[in-house]
């Protein structure tokens, strides 16, 4: 089974880094989407099946926290595995999303090896 996977960061450079790194991971990977801020990743979820999102916390116009309250929010997106890719890493914020629902955090940077530990865990075998 070949997983569609939507990368979520306002960098196009950590974009493509995180599109590479799964690519070089070794999943089953069919489809990498990409979306530059929360608004547009919800649309990229209304527009297509998505297995699993990675996303960032900051950035403009929707960030990584609004996107997951709004995905947890409604019945379709409540729960789609989501990993956030970050480099902050406080306890106050590993608590606030722990209460989100987030099973995955991966640190940049990050290995292909590492994003393949995190991500495998999530997705149905």
């Amino acid at each position: 089974m070949a997983y569609t996977i939507l990368v979520v960061d306002n960098s196009l450079l950590a974009r493509t880094f995180m599109e590479k790194a799964l690519r070089l991971s070794g999943l089953p990977i069919g489809e990498i989407c990409l979306a530059c801020n929360g608004r547009e990743a919800l649309q990229v979820m209304e527009e297509r099946w998505i297995d699993l999102v990675l996303t960032a916390i900051n950035m403009p116009e929707m960030n990584g926290l609004e996107l997951v309250q709004t995905m947890r929010a409604g019945p379709a997106l409540k729960n789609l595995p989501v990993v956030i890719v970050s480099s902050v890493r406080s306890e106050a914020r590993m608590r606030e999303l722990e209460q989100l629902g987030i099973k995955g955090y991966v640190t940049k940077p990050f290995t292909p090896e590492k994003l393949k530990q995190i991500v495998e865990g999530l997705l149905p075998a």
